[in-house]
């Protein structure tokens, strides 16, 4: 067999060790020949492509980013999914022109759904998911997450310092534009006072209430975590939106911290390495039985795949009794109400 490797989307810690499990198995256990497609799926009709050998996927493993570059252009999925300009055909065309037999797909909802789609176009596709964000439908975790909550707990652990000797509140603005997953691991490990999610929403005043009540109590500091997909005025940036409500709101003195790219950046955690190295083998493994179409995915302890069909469109939220959310609200953290 012949396989093809691409990354779509945002670049996340991890998409280098899945490329390198993905590789490596596909030549060392099964004898396949392995390919790299540059910058997403404008490769494949580019035909931007390097034959990938043992040595040259030696050394990536702890790697940040993706060797093979990525592209989110947007356009090129609408354009895909009309066939406008017979885009569609053209893509189908140079997949049989390299004599491809499966690309493997490594990216976020935006590529699963493209993956989906070249699926339905009788291309054989293996989508590996990769967000920091955590929200892949049919999959209890994705690589990327595990390294992001730990840069974003280091960095709440941090602020708890200068957040208690000036006595002031401390908000501090993570990643999640539709999912906290991040904020709600991270301000839960971090020994957040206030988690704040998408999924869940908040009342200001009761925020306010609940920071004076604390001040009360001779706790004179707090610590804020927000997803950046929290619900505010259009015209606002959120971090600094909430710092202003609250010192307003309280008189406490109070400042923000926005943790922004940091947070995908640099050598995946040990976790994620693994992990990545676990789906990137079984995404060769699907396709060697020919099991195309379908998405690996975390399933308890297991790894496991799902339909494409059934992960495009959908995103997995927080959920209001989340076990976390439960937990925290039992020790007095607030979650907006």
């Amino acid at each position: 067999m012949k396989i093809g490797i691409l990354t779509s989307g945002g670049d996340c810690p991890g998409i280098n060790a899945t490329i390198r499990g993905v590789g490596k198995t596909a030549m060392m256990n099964f004898g396949m020949e392995v390919i790299g497609i540059h910058s997403g799926f404008k490769g494949i009709l580019n035909e931007d492509i390097e034959p990938f050998t043992e040595r040259s996927l030696s050394g990536i493993l702890n790697l940040g980013g993706t060797i093979l570059g990525t592209s989110r252009e947007k356009p090129f999925r609408k354009l895909l999914q009309s066939n406008t300009d017979g885009v569609a055909d053209q893509l189908l065309e140079k997949y049989h022109e390299l004599r491809l037999d499966c690309v493997v797909c490594i990216g976020g909802n935006g590529t699963m759904k493209t993956a989906n789609v070249i699926s339905d176009l009788g291309m054989n596709v293996i989508g590996v998911p990769k967000t920091i964000d955590n929200d892949i439908w049919g999959t209890d975790m994705t690589f990327g997450f595990n390294t992001a909550v730990n840069i974003a707990t280091d960095a709440i652990d941090r602020l708890h310092s200068t957040a208690s000797s000036h006595k002031r509140v401390m908000v501090i603005e993570v990643m999640g534009h539709h999912a906290g997953w991040i904020a709600l691991h991270a301000g839960m490990a971090g020994g957040g006072d206030v988690i704040l999610l998408p999924e869940i929403g908040y009342d200001m005043d009761k925020i306010n209430e609940f920071i004076l009540g604390r001040a009360e109590k001779g706790k004179p500091y707090s610590i804020v975590v927000v997803a950046e997909g929290v619900k505010i005025p259009e015209d606002k940036k959120t971090a600094e939106f909430f710092a202003k409500e609250i010192n307003k709101g309280t008189g406490i003195e109070t400042r923000e911290t926005v943790l922004g790219h940091i947070q995908r950046g640099g050598n995946p955690s040990p976790f994620d390495r693994n992990l990545a190295t676990q789906l990137g083998g079984h995404a060769t493994e699907l396709a060697t039985k020919k099991m195309f179409g379908r998405m690996v995915c975390v399933n308890g302890n297991k790894i496991d795949s799902i339909p494409l069909s059934e992960v495009a469109n959908k995103l997995k939220l927080v959920e209001p009794d989340n076990d976390l959310i439960v937990q925290g609200k039992r020790m007095g953290i607030n979650f907006g109400w």
